[in-house]
């Protein structure tokens, strides 16, 4: 099976043949000893961010055979994912729309432009496009919008110059295509330019995203041969106002699980500031409009086990309250070459960066979902497009807390107990909420769990949350 070894993470390029979707079996609901004590405040009028329509994002890559399987529509709308990323990563660097190739890459049967919008909009999502930057030209760009949105009436609204640019070589690492005889950001900034000049002159409707470095991440801060300054200073100082969005990935190193999981509040927020700082010095008068989309997310180990569980609600939800209108998780299916297979908190972990499994053959059946995918469906118990995220703040860093008031008046907290032995007692207060005496309807996700179960319990201001689990408070007034 041929790899293609991706900026420390592999991807795989054949997948296997579609087998039947495993039964979800039903876990016990046995929670051990109570040994934490938190509290949770929740300010109810003190919102953070509206839920985008685009917030849940979910990756495809063309070498993904499975990526239009019947089964896949259903399951994303499952997890309310509202936007769907295509052709795959750094595919798409090398990927002719046209003759659906990639320069030295595999393309599975039945994963072309038009069956993929299929998918999409069976799924009742929206597509974010990358375009090839690294061996395409403005022109071919150009040519996909007008088949996409004269030609086809697919109404693609973002569009993504490039993939991870600065894997070119610049910075000594080469990762990415890229056919320029320069590979400086000064140059990339400058095509992207012509590219966005010559979409939007097909539809001046859609939205041109730039490639950023992760703040704090390799090689955010190095100038580069033929830069006066770093990555994104260059890009935004010539591109900044021609733009409508700009890009970053996440994949953080956890040295330990609970490392891992408490990335999402130590690292984001830092991240998110400087983006919009960094927007706001050189976007001008259009800075209030340009948006911040996550477009590759995951975690660097434990991939199909529970702390990856944990992790997505968390990393998709705090990436929306700071800002970002998209967060696309790596990656739908991704396929393992089973040689790295272990056991983690009583689970086997495939190394595989898939929500879905590829049906490998040290796997579960194909499109078995692993923690990741019962995580993110999740964070639809807690609220839809068009809800609220307001302010929640926990007393210990074992818990993270999220809230959303709801376009009715209600409320929903979800509280995330990253402690893998100990139940946690969160004792719950609100401002600006006055919740309803009945016990309140809670959906839950347990360790090692293969379904979401719900009952009505506790109380509006205590809660009990199972070891390694997830719980989401649905509250009335």
């Amino acid at each position: 099976m041929r790899r293609l070894v991706h900026r420390y993470r592999a991807r795989l390029f054949g997948l296997f043949a579609a087998v039947s979707l495993a039964a979800a079996a039903t876990p016990s609901a046995a929670a051990g000893p109570t040994a934490i004590s938190a509290s949770v405040s929740v300010d109810a009028g003190r919102a953070l961010a509206g839920i985008p329509a685009t917030g849940v994002g979910m990756n495809v890559a063309v070498y993904d055979g499975n990526m239009n399987h019947p089964a896949v529509p259903g399951l994303l709308k499952d997890t309310g994912t509202g936007m769907v990323r295509y052709p795959g990563g750094g595919y798409a660097d090398g990927y002719h729309w046209q003759t659906h190739t990639v320069e030295g890459g595999y393309v599975a049967p039945n994963t072309d432009f038009d069956t993929f919008m299929g998918t999409v909009r069976a799924a009742g999502a929206q597509p974010i496009i990358t375009a090839n930057y690294g061996s395409g030209t403005p022109e071919e760009a150009a040519a996909w919008v007008r088949y996409a949105n004269v030609t086809k009436g697919y109404g693609a609204k973002y569009w993504e110059i490039g993939n991870e640019v600065y894997g070119n070589g610049l910075y000594g690492a080469t990762w990415e295509t890229d056919h320029h005889a320069s590979k400086s950001a000064t140059t990339y900034a400058t095509n992207l330019v012509q590219y966005a000049t010559a979409m939007k002159a097909v539809d001046p409707s859609i939205k041109i995203g730039a490639v950023l470095t992760t703040p704090g991440a390799w090689p955010d801060g190095i100038t580069g041969s033929g830069d006066s300054m770093d990555w994104n200073h260059t890009v935004l100082s010539i591109a900044g106002s021609r733009i409508d969005f700009v890009i970053v990935h996440h994949y953080p190193i956890g040295n330990s699980q609970a490392d891992l999981l408490g990335k999402p509040q130590t690292e984001i927020p830092n991240m998110a500031a400087t983006l919009r700082s960094l927007i706001n010095q050189y976007a001008g008068s259009n800075a209030l409009n340009v948006g911040i989309a996550v477009t590759e997310v995951n975690a660097n180990a434990y991939k199909n086990t529970s702390p990856n569980g944990l992790f997505a609600p968390d990393e998709y939800l705090t990436w929306m309250e700071t800002g970002a209108f998209t967060v696309d998780w790596w990656n739908l299916h991704n396929g393992t070459d089973c040689t790295h297979v272990t056991t983690v908190e009583g689970a086997t972990d495939y190394d595989d960066g898939g929500i879905l499994s590829s049906g490998a053959s040290c796997e579960p059946p194909l499109n078995a979902p692993f923690p990741p995918y019962y995580g993110t469906r999740m964070i639809t118990k807690l609220g839809t497009p068009g809800d609220t995220l307001v302010r929640a703040v926990c007393s210990t860093s074992i818990i993270s807390a999220h809230a959303v008031r709801r376009a009715g008046g209600d409320l929903s907290v979800m509280l995330i107990n990253k402690d893998p032995a100990n139940a946690a007692t969160v004792t719950l207060s609100y401002s600006g909420f006055s919740p309803s005496a009945a016990a309140p309807t809670v959906y839950s996700y347990l360790k090692n769990a293969t379904s979401i179960g719900s009952a009505t319990t506790g109380s509006a201001t205590r809660q009990t949350v199972p070891a390694y689990s997830i719980v989401v408070v649905q509250l009335h007034r």
